[in-house]
């Protein structure tokens, strides 16, 4: 089957030329697990492109990771494949999962990762990953699991899986906005995990003892003060004026932050 190979799914194709790759992991830039799971990428779905769309998500942090996926994954096209790598307890009991989630596709660990995915989507499948490659090494499981099936799927393969009948990758608890800072930018802006859409009009946030104001855009206001906004991916963010929100306020992934009305 040549490159426009594809099977069917929820009502609609997927093959090689309408599809990409999202990398969504903790790993940094520095040293070699991109790279390594790019290499298996480009091996298995050459054609298929990859694009980088974070490789610092907060590190070791699932539930964090799991607002921020959950923000920004909705801007990517349908068909879109999501190899995603928070994995803290990798080699351990949480399962392996693919889900799919209003015509995406998301793999990786069943630790509460797609939770907020799951959640928002319209209709949503789940599965258990039952292909096992040659070698499986202990703590790499992007490389040497994950980013095979995301290649399988990127390619139009079946589903190499069985699925899910338990809710063992499920967080029932985790609020459906999270009121803590769950992302530092480059510019030291600090999104938190509430769809600024939730918040009611005139909403004041307060976070590490400071009352902040919404503003539509940093030029609103003079260099060197803080406040709110809605980020261009609908988070409610907390920023300086020509300044550093972590810097300048004390802010960190896991700061709390309070909802004024």
């Amino acid at each position: 089957m040549g490159q426009y190979s594809v099977f069917e799914r929820s009502g609609h194709t997927v093959g090689q030329a309408d599809t990409m790759i999202a990398l969504f992991t903790d790993f940094g830039l520095h040293g070699p697990y991109t790279g390594q799971m790019k290499a298996v990428l480009h091996q298995m779905a050459p054609r298929i492109p990859v694009v980088d769309l974070f490789a610092d998500a907060p590190v070791s942090n699932p539930k964090a990771s799991a607002y921020l996926l959950a923000a920004y994954a909705a801007w990517f096209p349908v068909r879109t494949v999501f190899l995603c790598v928070v994995d803290p307890g990798v080699g351990g009991t949480r399962p392996s999962i693919f889900v799919e989630a209003d015509g995406r596709w998301y793999i990786g660990p069943g630790n509460g990762l797609f939770e907020l995915i799951q959640r928002r989507a319209q209709e949503t499948r789940s599965w258990d990953i039952d292909w096992k490659p040659k070698h499986l090494s202990a703590s790499f499981h992007g490389r040497d699991l994950f980013a095979p099936v995301a290649a399988m799927l990127a390619r139009g393969d079946p589903p190499p899986g069985r699925p899910r009948h338990d809710g063992a990758d499920r967080r029932a608890d985790w609020p459906d906005d999270l009121c803590e800072i769950v992302y530092v930018d480059h510019y030291g802006n600090a999104m938190t995990g509430l769809r600024a859409a939730t918040l009611p009009p005139g909403a004041r946030l307060t976070a590490v003892g400071r009352v902040l104001d919404r503003a539509r855009t940093f030029s609103d206001l003079p260099p060197g003060a803080a406040f709110w906004y809605e980020n261009s991916n609908g988070l409610a963010e907390i920023a300086v004026n020509q300044g550093r929100a972590d810097r300048d306020l004390g802010l960190a992934i896991g700061s709390p932050v309070e909802i004024v009305a």
